[in-house]
Order: C-alpha cells, then structure tokens, then sequence
C-alpha cells in the first residue's frame, strides 16, 4: 500500500507528541541520563530539551532522519551490522529465513555500530523502517506494529547511544 502524496507526513509529525517514544528509547538510557520522560512543546512542535535528557539529541536526531532518503531495503544496512560483528567479533551468528539467531538483534546492532563510520547504516536503517511503517498506514510511531516499533526504537537508543 503506498501513500498518496497528500497522505505523506514528516518524521517530526511520525515522531510528535508521542506516548511511547521516551519509554521505548530513552528509558533503556537512563543510567546514562537520568531523565527519560519526554515532554512535547506544542509551540515549537519538538520535545523539550532538560537537563539530563536525551530529548535534545532526539529532535536533532528526529532532524536528521527527515533529510535522509530512505533505502528501500533498510533490512541490507542492519545486515552489515551483523555480518560486521559476525566476521570481526568472532560472534557464532547465522540468518535463518531472514533473521539474525545467536543473539539478541538489539546487542548486535548495537555492537556493530561501535564501527558504523557516522551511524550511517543505524540511520538509513531508522529512516528506512520509518518509511516502511507509513507505506503500511502507521503514520505514528505510537501506531506502529509491535515487532517493528521495538526494533525501530532499538535502532534509535543505539544511535543516541553512540552518540554520547
């Protein structure tokens, strides 16, 4: 199902005012910063910025991943990921009908971000779920699919993550 071009919305309108989004991804950060409750501002239609937050990498990253042009096969980034941690971590993995076994996925891509040059395949695999989800008619991060709103809120924990 493709959206028509007036169904097309924003990652900043994908991501707005969400109830999950801090419990999802800045949650698992807080013994890093403490503070991962989010708080929208209606005014400047970002979260707020606090003091040991995550919020303010958040909106640059929400930022970010709107100027990114989304690979229509986002699942290819996360696999040299793995195929990264596989060959040069001597991790025991193996894709079987298309999933990634002999780990936990989030602790893969998170170990194989430490040589993801500028996050590029984290981010172009966040932008790519991102626009799976609205060609499916999730036009909200709260909205998507179970399964796929856990991994794309991995994805972004591991950036911000990385980013610190």
């Amino acid at each position: 199902m493709v959206l028509g071009k007036a169904e097309l919305i924003s990652t900043k309108e994908f991501f707005s005012n969400s109830s999950l989004l801090g419990r999802l991804v800045l949650r698992p950060l807080s013994h890093i910063n403490g503070n991962w409750e989010l708080i929208w501002d209606k005014e400047k239609q970002e979260y707020e910025p606090e003091e040991e937050s995550y919020a303010g990498l958040l909106n640059q990253l929400i930022k970010e991943l709107a100027c990114i042009e989304p690979p229509l096969e986002y699942h290819k980034h996360e696999d040299c990921l793995a195929e990264y941690v596989r060959a040069n971590l001597n991790w025991n993995l193996n894709k079987i009908k298309g999933r990634w076994v002999g780990e936990d996925y989030h602790v893969i891509l998170e170990q194989g971000g430490f040589h993801d040059i500028n996050l590029a395949n984290l981010k172009l695999a966040a932008a790519g779920r991102i626009k799976a989800a609205t060609k499916r008619k999730q036009l909200h991060f709260d909205d998507m699919e179970q399964s796929h709103q856990k991994i794309l809120a991995g994805v972004l924990a591991i950036i911000l993550y990385h980013q610190t």
